[in-house]
Parts: C-alpha cells; structure tokens; sequence
C-alpha cells in the first residue's frame, strides 16, 4: 500500500470507529471507491490498536476504576462501582464473542460483505437510531447501568458483526431505548468498545502471526498513529456535540449513503 493508502484507512478507521455510522461497512467499501488494494489483516490489527489506545485515554478513569475492579472481580468480590463495571463489561462482550466465533467457523463474515448488504444496514439502522433518539428517556446516566441493560446491548452489539450495522451505532440505539441518556449511552457503547476490540484485535492477530517483516511493521505503525489521532478527534467531537446536538446528522448522513449504496447495487 502507498503511504495515501495506507493513511486514509488508518483515517477512516479512527473517524469511523466511534461514531454511529460504521467502521467496517466504509472499509469494505473503500476498495470498491478507490479502486485499491484490501489493507489486509495487518494493517486491520494496526487500526484496531490505535482506536482501542484513543478510547482508553479518553476514558482513562473510567478504565482504571474497572481494571481495579477487575481484580476484586476474580476474587469474587463485586463491592465497588469498578468491580461491578467490570462484571458488566464482561456480560456485555459475550454476545458478540459467541457470535463472532460462529460467524468465522461459518464463513458468514465473508458472505455479508457486499454493497447491498452495507446499504440496507446503513439505512434500517440509520432509522432505528433516530427512532430511539427520538422515544427513548432520559432518566438514567452511564453510572446507572444495570446486568439486564447490559444483556440487551450486549445482544445488540453481536448485531453489528453484520457490516454496515455498526457497533457504537446498534449500542447507542440500544441504550437510548433503555432510557439512557445521549452522553451516557456513547459512554457506555465507548466503554463496551474496549474488551470487543482487545478481542477482535487478538483474533485478527491469530491470522497474521508469521507474516510480519519490517515494511509491514512500519506501515502497521503509521497506521495505528493516525487511527489514534482520528478516533481522539471523532471522540471529542462526538461527546461535545452531544450535549447539544442529537444523533439526527449521523442518522442523516447514514440514509443518505445507504440510498446510493443501494441504488449502486441494484442498477
């Protein structure tokens, strides 16, 4: 990959990665707009670490508060705010654990990845989002989480392995339906990102082990770079717009680029 190459996926991936619009539906389709090479499982590993390195600065006490509870944890201790954001963390990744294994034992992963299928997912979801932006409540905060919420995000997380769905999108929706309110659902999706990308990301790396040599190590960390540089910028952004702005312009942006997708798909 040249350098451009390389740079607008780290790019893509970092700005996409975080906000409700799909990170893998627009690296999938990347190839089909720009007529180059698929960045390979390298480089998808490299982008995964950036991203995963930008959520966890930005929420970096939220992650320490759950690493100390993690410890607590596995003493069988659930005492503390940390201990029980932990224990949910974990229920919440299963889903998408379980699906995720399935889908890969099966090939399904391969066969979603097409135009059309990006192209109904962003548009159904798109307008589910504004459907549970616009009904859902606002009567509980990030630090109201409850083991059944968790449950019904984690089941919607394991959605968003379908491309184009995205997982911080299908999350938010899933909070915002549960009575969350816009900040506390992004910081609960946000959260949730960090133990599925830890684990996609070691998936991933089981594929590639073995292939490395130094050019390709170079590009993978010019990549995760720029994929941290990005998803801090989409991360900022999307919290502070969200004290006074809703999800209508990603909602917005989402049916928009589905219509074309599928009136490319089907012409």
């Amino acid at each position: 990959m040249t350098l451009f190459q390389l740079l607008l996926v780290a790019i893509i991936q970092g700005l996409t990665e975080f906000l409700p619009v799909s990170s893998s539906g627009h690296l999938i389709l990347l190839p089909f707009v720009t007529g180059g090479p698929d960045q390979g499982l390298a480089i998808d590993v490299a982008v995964h670490v950036g991203t995963l390195l930008a959520v966890i600065l930005y929420f970096r006490s939220q992650v320490v508060e759950a690493t100390i509870g993690l410890g607590r944890l596995a003493r069988g201790k659930v005492d503390t705010r940390g201990a029980r954001t932990a224990l949910l963390l974990i229920i919440a990744t299963i889903p998408v654990l379980v699906a995720g294994l399935l889908f890969k034992a099966m090939g399904i992963d391969e066969m979603l990845r097409s135009v059309a299928v990006i192209g109904w997912t962003m548009l159904i979801f798109g307008l589910v989002l504004y459907w549970a932006d616009k009904t859902g409540g606002n009567e509980m905060s990030a630090g109201d989480w409850r083991m059944k919420d968790a449950v019904w995000m984690g089941l919607a997380q394991a959605v968003a392995l379908i491309p184009g769905t995205s997982r911080s999108g299908i999350t938010i929706t899933a909070a915002r339906k549960l009575g969350y309110d816009r900040t506390g659902a992004a910081t609960l999706s946000m959260l949730m990102s960090i133990p599925t990308i830890l684990a996609s990301g070691a998936l991933l790396s089981l594929d590639v082990i073995g292939e490395a040599d130094w050019q390709l190590a170079k590009d993978a960390s010019i990549a995760a770079a720029f994929a941290f540089v990005a998803a801090m910028l989409a991360l900022v952004l999307m919290m502070r717009l969200l004290r006074s702005v809703s999800f209508t312009p990603y909602v917005i942006y989402r049916v928009i680029l589905g219509i074309a997708l599928l009136a490319y798909a089907y012409s």
